[in-house]
């Protein structure tokens, strides 16, 4: 799509370090620049003002990721696109049925409810849920990785939904000043949601989570 646009060598283009590194690898294969703006902390998606911030005589193009089921700004950015002559692409998550959907959200209001200690999502705007994404309080990534043992150690399938972002990657190392995917890289992990948890699967990931949360001196 970017080639088909005409973005190429010389142009840059405007891309989240928090998540995968295909979209980068995307630009670059184009024979453009990534340049990496901030998140949204609520959302995980691409801040409308980070971008606009970043945006310069060479910015050719904006690619937004809709991340964990959480839908970005897409018409602030497309009002973006028009104040600056930009191309505006958008990257989305495979959508599930609409009936593991609704079992999803289900799983999460419950997980909303109960969980303590840990920062929850916010459900806003249509959130499908492809992951249930919490903070986990503390210093950082270390309190985040500690409290992912404990609780694979209690049985809970959960993971670290972006290890490392894509601006410290060697390849496309950058001096960029970006504090919310710094944040989020450190600190939030995956809960597991699936339609096919049980209420007592449930219960289980509840009481591991709060059991730890508890320890952990909250810093949101």
């Amino acid at each position: 799509m970017l080639r088909a646009a005409g973005v190429g060598v010389g142009d840059e283009v405007i891309v989240p370090a928090f998540g995968n590194v295909e979209v980068a690898e995307a630009v670059t294969l184009a024979g453009a620049l990534p340049v990496f703006a901030d998140i949204d902390p609520v959302t995980y998606c691409l801040d409308v003002t980070a971008v606009e911030a970043s945006v310069t005589a060479r910015t050719a193009a904006v690619v937004v990721v809709h991340r964990f089921g959480r839908w970005a700004d897409i018409r602030r950015f497309h009002a973006l696109g028009q104040r600056h002559g930009l191309l505006v692409l958008e990257q989305g998550e495979s959508e599930a049925p609409y009936d593991e959907i609704a079992q999803r959200r289900q799983r999460a209001s419950y997980l909303d409810a109960k969980l303590r200690g840990v920062g929850t999502p916010d459900g806003g705007d249509g959130h499908t849920y492809q992951q249930y994404v919490v903070r986990v309080p503390g210093n950082g990534r270390p309190d985040r990785d500690a409290f992912a043992r404990a609780l694979r150690g209690k049985g809970v399938d959960c993971r670290v939904p972006v290890k490392t972002p894509v601006h410290r990657l060697p390849e496309f190392r950058r001096c960029v000043s970006l504090p919310e995917t710094e944040l989020a890289a450190d600190g939030t992990l995956s809960l597991p949601v699936d339609a096919s948890l049980t209420k007592r699967e449930m219960q289980r990931i509840v009481s591991a989570c709060n059991a730890l949360g508890g320890l952990l001196q909250p810093a949101f």
